[in-house]
Parts: structure tokens; sequence; C-alpha cells
């Protein structure tokens, strides 16, 4: 009989690591671990669609409750682990109960990083991450308050489109130079940058913040360390994430800038794999250990952890991709491209619609797309087949990502 799995964690990568199993025809127990009340949903919509009513509750569920039991997957609603006890190779659960595990798989995601200064307690400072946040969101969204984003990064950007479109007086602050410095070029920050400009958001670059000022419990200005002030009625806070690695670093698994695990995803316990957003993972592709956040990744670690549960030895070497909606642009982005030293543009931006292709050292390593899916999938074809398009390829009159990725 088959070791029964035990999955903390029932984000993307948890639950498709549920169903790559039965997939596969593992026949063993199957428990997965769901930190929350209702049913495992998708977070991407939340901070898009979801704000403006677009979508409901219900369409953002995985998988409804009947498909759990055809599938034989027990899903443990609002079950938290509270400790991993390698040497009986069990659970320990906030119930009291001991959940005995062959194979455990560690997909406790990661929680909004917080600021390093009071405020964040306040009734009108607001966090985005789970379903509950969102949904109060929503709400505040209806008053059409005067907000103020901390943080540039794509969740701010996503926030600060629809909270525009939706009526509301919007400013970024970010402490970089530029906005989304993290994930793109220089080139794609400064084109999205001027687009949410020109729809009326306020951004205010390389600016830190030192105090959030309130009044009887609520904020009302941000204090900027030039001393100016931002005076707001909403506030959300959306400075990046940190991996939830407390629970396996814990159990004395390895733990560097999330749970480090090998090519295989196993941890430093060969009956432990860790996936997601908490996982450290050696990457080819980069050439060193990364953590990724995005759906991509969480999906196919998922995948290679059931195949290596299945039986087979399997590494993980996808290609990431990322994307992100802001009002009217798509945003995808093929490959790792923050580091790029040499950028060519594809298309014209004045159409809306190009991309820009990155190089590192000479090596072609991504491509930032707007409203351009074409290219964005032939990147993906020529990163996948480990072309090496030169800039000269590129830059070649006529010469697109679509025509090189046929050639």
């Amino acid at each position: 009989m088959p070791e029964p799995v035990v999955i903390i964690g029932a984000g993307q990568a948890g639950v498709q690591t549920a169903f790559s199993l039965r997939d596969m025809d593992y026949s063993g127990e199957i428990t997965l671990l769901n930190g929350e009340n209702f049913l495992p949903y998708q977070r991407p919509p939340l901070s898009k669609s979801y704000l403006k009513n677009s979508v409901t509750d219900s369409s953002l569920i995985f998988r409804n409750e009947q498909l759990y039991e055809s599938k034989q997957i027990e899903i443990m609603q609002a079950s938290t682990a509270i400790k991993i006890n390698r040497q009986t190779k069990s659970v320990s659960l906030t119930t009291g109960e001991e959940l005995p595990y062959g194979k455990l798989v560690i997909a406790t995601g990661a929680r909004n990083r917080i600021l390093p200064f009071d405020g964040g307690e306040l009734k009108n400072v607001f966090q985005l991450r789970g379903l509950e946040d969102a949904k109060r969101l929503r709400l505040e969204l209806q008053k059409k308050p005067k907000i103020a984003v901390i943080g540039g990064g794509f969740i701010g950007l996503e926030f600060a489109s629809i909270a525009k479109e939706l009526g509301a007086q919007v400013t970024i602050v970010e402490a970089a130079s530029r906005v989304m410095a993290r994930a793109v070029c220089p080139t794609l920050s400064d084109y999205v940058q001027k687009v949410h400009l020109a729809r009326g958001i306020e951004i205010l670059l390389a600016q830190k913040i030192v105090a959030i000022n309130s009044s009887s419990d609520f904020a009302t200005d941000l204090q900027m360390h030039d001393g100016s002030k931002l005076p707001c009625e909403l506030v959300l806070v959306s400075v990046g994430i940190i991996p939830n690695s407390e629970l396996a670093e814990a159990a004395g698994l390895t733990v560097s800038n999330g749970i480090q695990v090998d090519a295989t995803l196993h941890t430093s316990d060969p009956d432990i794999f860790a996936i997601g957003d908490c996982a450290c993972f050696p990457s080819d592709f980069s050439g060193r250990n990364i953590r990724l956040e995005s759906v991509q990744n969480a999906v196919d670690q998922a995948k290679t952890v059931a195949e290596n549960i299945c039986g087979t030895s399997t590494e993980y070497g996808s290609i990431p991709w990322f994307w992100s909606d802001q009002s009217d642009l798509k945003i995808q982005i093929a490959g790792l491209t923050s580091n790029a030293d040499t950028t060519v543009v594809s298309g014209d931006p004045a159409t809306g619609k190009f991309s820009v292709c990155c190089f590192t050292n000479n090596r072609f390593v991504g491509v930032e797309s707007i409203n351009h899916p074409a290219d964005h999938m032939a990147a993906r074809r020529l990163l996948a087949a480990g072309r090496k398009i030169t800039v000269q390829d590129i830059s070649h009159p006529g010469a697109t990502l679509k025509s090189l990725a046929k050639s």
C-alpha cells in the first residue's frame, strides 16, 4: 500500500499536488491541510477582477467539494499544522490531532511583509493576501476614498489601477526609483509608470515613509522622510512577501530565503518536499538558488513532486513566467529579466503592443511583453528550447520573436 501523503497548505501548490497524485493513479491516502475555513481558492483575481465585482466567491474555488470526495482527497478545513515530528513522521495540528505521513509536502506559501513601524493595526490600513482581505477592500472601494498605496510592485499597481477605475483618488508611494523594480527592466517600468500617470494615478518614487499618523484609530496621513505628509482615507500596504518557513526551520530542515530543496524538490529530509512560494530551489535557468512567487511555479513544482512521490526521479526545470493585469495592460514575462544588462525593444510602444527582449552577459534571459501574447508564447518556446538568440538576431530588420521561434 502506498504511503499516506500529507500536504501542509491548500494554496495553488498544495491543491495541485493532491490532484496530480490522483491523476497519476496514486492510491495512497492524501490529506490536504487547509488553514482557512472555506474551500481552497485562486488568489490572482483578488487584486484584479474580484475587487470590481467581476467574479464571484464561488468562481474563485479551485474544485468543488464533491470533486475532493470523488478523488478521495481528505481536505481538513481550518486545520493548521503547528509542528512537524520527523522522528515519528507525523504532523501536530492545532486541534490536538497527530497526523501520520509517509511523505510530507510543505506548501505553506508566504505572508505579507509588514511595515517596520506602527500603523498596520489601524482600521483603515489594509493588506491584500487572502479572500477576507479582498472582501473588506471591495467594500471600502465603494466609498471612493482617497487612497495611499505603499509599494509599487505588481499587487500595489494592480490594486491602484482598479481603485482608480472605480473612482478613487490614488497615490502610490514607492521606495525604489521605479515601479516593479525587482521584477522587470527599466524600459517596462517606465512605460507602465507613464500609463498609470496618464490615467491620473500619482506616483511618488524614492520616497521613504517613516510613520503612519492617525486619529481615533484611523490613519490620517503618511509621514515622509523629507517631512512632507500625504493625506489619506485608506492605506494599502503592499511591500512584498516573506516565505512561511518557520515550521520547517523548527523541524530542523535547512532554511535560507525559504525552505531549501534540491533539484527534485526534496528538503534536507528525504521524506519531506517543499514547493511554491515557500521553497528555495536550484535553478539551472538562473544559475543560482531562487524562490519564485508565481502560479506557474506553484503548479509545475506540484506536478514534479507528484511524479517523485509516484516513484520517478524528476528534476524541476520549468521556464518561469508571470503575468499582471493593470487596467488595459496585459503584462507578461517569460524568463527572469530583472537583472538584464541589455534590452532590445521589439515592436512600437506607441501602439500599446510591444515586447522587451532581455539579455544578461549576451545571454538571452527572457521577454517582457505588453499586450502581446504571441510574443510571450514565442519567448517561452525559445527559452524552453534553449535557443541562443542574440541581440543582433532580434535587432535585424523584420525580425520578430514569432519568426525566430519558427526558424
